[in-house]
This record gives C-alpha cells, sequence and structure tokens, in this order.
C-alpha cells in the first residue's frame, strides 16, 4: 500500500506540474515572444541607452507598445505564438520533472510526503530543493527551449517554417551539440532563478499562514486563500526574474547563434561571435552597456509574476483536484 501511495504521489506531482506549465506558458506566450525580441537585438531597445555607444546602428524594437504593434503588423497575431508548440514540448517535462523532483527532495528532507508538511522546511533547504529540481528539469528538456528562441526570434520572412526544420537546420549547421548551445549560462542562471522562486514562494506562503493565524483563523483553517497563493506565486516569480535576467539574456545570444533571419530585425549574432559565458558577459558589457544584460526586462518581468502566480495556482489546484480523485 505503501508502494501505491508513493506512485500516486509521483503521478499526481507529474501530472499536475505538466498541466500548469502548459496552461501558464500558453497565456503568457505573447510577452515571452517580445521578451526575446528584444533579447537577441543587438541594437539598444531604449532610448536612454542611446547615450551608450552604439556600434549596430538604427534599433527595430525600442519599446514594449512599438513592439507589440509591430509584431501585430507584420505578423498577424499567431506570430505571438511563434514557438508555442516547442515550449509546450518543454515545459510540459520541464515543470513534471521540476516539481517531481521538488517533491522527492522535500519528501526526503521533512521525512514526510504530505505536502502541507513541506512548508515546515526551513528557507534554506527549499532554495536547495528548488535548484536541484530547476537543474534536472533543464537539462532534460533543454533543446526543446533553444528550437523555441530560435523560432520566436526569427521573425518574417521565417528562416524555418517549423519546428522540425529548424531542428534539422541546427544539426546540420552546428551538430548534435548544437542543440544545447548556451547550456551552461542556462544553468548557472537556473540555480539561483529556481532556488529563488521556490524558496521565496514558500518563505511567502509561510508568511500567508501566519497572517492568517494573526488574524484569529484555526489551526485547521490556516491554509493560504486563492488570492494569497496567487501573490505568493507572482511574488517569487517576479523576484526571481529580476535577479537572473542577465544570465537569460546571454543564453539566448548563444541560442540565436548563426541564426540569418532578415536584416531589417538588425545585426545577427553570428556563428562563434562569443568564446565562452564569460566572453559574452564582456562583449555585451562592452559594445551594449549594462542595459545591454537588461535588454527585455520590462516584458520579462510582466511576463513573470502572471506565469509564476499561473504555475503555482494551477499546480496547486490540479494537485488537489487529482488528489481527490
Amino acid at each position: 500500500m505503501e508502494e501505491l501511495g508513493r506512485l500516486k504521489r509521483a503521478l499526481i506531482d507529474t501530472s499536475a506540474g505538466a498541466i500548469s506549465g502548459a496552461i501558464s506558458r500558453t497565456v503568457t506566450s505573447p510577452l515571452d515572444v517580445i521578451k526575446i525580441r528584444f533579447q537577441v537585438q543587438l541594437e539598444p531597445t531604449t532610448s536612454w541607452a542611446l547615450v551608450h555607444r552604439n556600434m549596430y546602428g538604427s534599433s527595430k524594437y525600442t519599446g514594449m507598445l512599438q513592439a507589440t504593434k509591430d509584431i501585430l503588423r507584420e505578423e498577424g497575431l499567431p506570430g505571438f505564438w511563434r514557438g508555442n508548440v516547442p515550449a509546450l514540448l518543454m515545459v510540459m517535462p520541464y515543470a513534471s520533472i521540476q516539481f517531481t523532483v521538488l517533491h522527492k527532495l522535500k519528501t526526503y528532507m521533512s521525512g514526510s510526503s504530505r505536502t502541507e508538511d513541506h512548508i515546515h522546511l526551513s528557507p534554506y533547504l527549499s532554495y536547495i530543493s528548488g535548484s536541484i529540481a530547476g537543474c534536472a528539469a533543464t537539462v532534460g528538456t533543454y533543446p526543446f527551449d533553444l528550437i523555441r528562441t530560435i523560432l520566436a526570434s526569427q521573425g518574417e520572412p521565417k528562416v524555418y517554417p517549423n519546428m522540425r526544420s529548424a531542428v534539422g537546420g541546427v544539426l546540420n549547421t552546428r551538430g548534435l551539440w548544437g542543440l544545447y548551445a548556451g547550456l551552461s549560462p542556462t544553468l548557472v542562471q537556473i540555480i539561483p532563478y529556481a532556488g529563488l522562486q521556490f524558496g521565496t514562494y514558500d518563505t511567502f506562503k509561510r508568511w500567508a499562514m501566519a497572517l492568517n493565524r494573526m488574524g484569529g483563523k484555526s489551526s485547521s483553517d490556516i491554509n493560504p486563500t486563492s488570492f494569497q497563493l496567487f501573490l505568493c506565486g507572482l511574488a517569487a516569480g517576479t523576484c526571481a526574474k529580476l535577479v537572473c535576467h542577465p544570465m537569460d539574456v546571454i543564453k539566448k545570444r548563444f541560442q540565436i547563434e548563426g541564426l540569418q533571419r532578415d536584416m531589417r530585425y538588425g545585426a545577427r549574432v553570428e556563428e562563434g561571435a562569443y568564446k565562452n559565458m564569460y566572453d559574452a558577459l564582456l562583449r555585451i558589457l562592452q559594445t551594449e552597456g549594462w542595459g545591454g544584460l537588461y535588454k527585455g526586462i520590462v516584458p520579462s518581468v510582466v511576463k513573470a509574476a502572471p506565469a509564476g502566480a499561473v504555475t503555482f495556482v494551477a499546480y496547486e489546484f490540479t494537485s488537489k483536484w487529482l488528489e481527490s480523485l
């Protein structure tokens, strides 16, 4: 019976993680496409950035509203969901692996398989659990992330019409390892990102429970409300994104190296433009300034907040629903 209970728990975590990840990714895809367009643009993305020495010339995208109008005019509504298929193929197993590994680690550290007992873990153990879970999920799904970035950033006319041609193009030009281009900065990013996201989420949940207790609720009725869970997820996603955004920019540059998209989108990131992660960091700082490391930060934060909130709320509700079956 105990073995069946563990198997059921694993299936619940996997299914709830996949469903919540798919919902979150689809809802926030437009913001993700805009974010990627900013991140892979070598030219300045804001007017204040023009004060820094600009070696690339005029900019295609200069603000969220302008980028939204341009994408809508040139590519139509489907343009905001470019790369959503590989994104879903990535995020569903990613979320499943992440939440499954997270629950396993928390079960091991707390000595209990009950989700409600995990809230008593220290913030440090929550950070560690989140980081390890994030790394495991990243390695397992990275090629989908790379293909998603390529499809979302290529614009019109398309370099690759679909996911299959994009995979073939990467394999032909960069080989099998090309599907893992940018993995190093991704792992450097995901450790603090996942740790902060899950660690701060658990911390905020504890605060919400403490507030409910102070509000006079009984010990059996102090669990966070739906709105409180939404706020916890929103705050956790925002905190993590603000800290880790520069590594995400570097990752995107490695992912689109050699992509021959139309020149009206600006300078291309040529093959071998960056020797390694450290070289990419220095070159971006030298040619684009500190603002270059935070290109796309506005749509990223705007996206991270609802994405984190939707993911956690959908996970909590899906998990409870599956447990009741």
